[in-house]
């Protein structure tokens, strides 16, 4: 059968024991790959490579010898337990001997995983995936995560978020690819060590890419170029950064020019030559205004206002940015 969205969830999450196995394809080898993790676990248990429960094939050995995948799937295993056959990047050409197993498959069997690329409708493997009565198919597009595929991830990692929080986790979701995110979630955890998640956990733990995106606002507030900031916030809230991460990095930035201007510290990181120039344009007065106008707008993002949360943090920017040239 065909699963897609909620019952595709459920059927990674849970998937009936008695299966004969799944067909997961997609563009994206990265989403491929971390549902086929999940299944194989659910299906067979986190000791099934050691306990030799887990057979690994690739598509071009299939091909290479047409008996070994349903040779594999009929083979009785050393130790108890369920047992698996993940076949891996499969294509049209070597479909012949996965359709073979497919059809020999018999209840007790292992169950069959085979992952493939980009698949039309016409594909042979998934005609006969989505015709079995004890296999399923499951396409997987690059659709940002769904709320239920958002809450799966953070259940995974047993993270316990504030809600503000949980407003930049979805963000993430939506600007990262899913490994990125995964492995962003994993690294919240790690740092969190089981207390609860806020929003600056988040920000320290966002990988890099979207740090330099939040870079060019910033940098473009501290310099006076207001005119630059507009377009910049259009291209951050299309990535799905969130307005309360901004106003974090903003804050760390002009916190840093205040260290600067005072001389309790010295700028570091790859923009230390610009912060330097802008600590001595700035000067200390100046840069106490500016961070009193960041905690006011990091107060009034984090109430039960109703203002547009980007609208207010590309105001506090664009205030900045005049600040800069007075």
């Amino acid at each position: 059968m065909n699963l897609r969205g909620a019952a595709a969830l459920k059927y990674f999450a849970r998937p009936h024991p008695a299966s004969a196995g799944a067909l997961i394809y997609g563009g994206d080898a990265m989403r491929v790959a971390l549902r086929r993790q999940e299944l194989i676990a659910n299906l067979a248990g986190p000791q099934a490579e050691e306990e030799m429960r887990l057979t690994r094939l690739s598509g071009a050995e299939a091909k290479a010898d047409p008996t070994a995948v349903l040779d594999a799937l009929k083979a009785v295993g050393f130790f108890p337990g369920s047992r698996v056959v993940f076949v891996d990047g499969v294509t049209e050409a070597q479909a012949a001997p996965i359709l073979t197993a497919l059809d020999g498959w018999a209840p007790g069997d292992a169950a069959l995983v085979v992952t493939a690329g980009a698949l039309k409708k016409t594909s042979k493997l998934r005609k006969a995936f989505e015709a079995h009565g004890k296999a399923v198919a499951v396409g997987l597009y690059d659709d940002p995560p769904t709320p239920e595929e958002i809450d799966a991830a953070i259940a995974a990692e047993d993270l316990r978020l504030t809600d503000a929080a949980r407003r930049e986790i979805e963000a993430l979701a939506r600007s990262l690819d899913p490994g990125d995110f995964r492995q962003t979630l994993t690294k919240i955890a790690l740092y969190s060590g089981g207390e609860e998640v806020t929003p600056e956990a988040v920000a320290l733990m966002a990988p890099a890419t979207m740090d330099a995106g939040m870079d060019d606002v910033i940098l473009a507030a501290a310099e006076g170029q207001a005119a630059r900031i507009g377009p910049l916030m259009q291209r951050l809230e299309g990535q799905g950064v969130a307005p309360v991460t901004l106003v974090i990095f903003a804050t760390r930035h002009f916190q840093q020019l205040h260290a600067a201007a005072t001389g309790t510290a010295q700028p570091w990181g790859p923009n230390r030559e610009a912060m330097a120039r802008q600590a001595r344009a700035w000067g200390t007065p100046r840069l106490e205004q500016a961070l009193a106008l960041l905690m006011d707008t990091d107060l009034t993002l984090r109430s039960a206002s109703r203002a547009p949360q980007m609208a207010v943090m590309e105001r506090a920017l664009i205030r900045l940015a005049m600040m800069a040239r007075t």
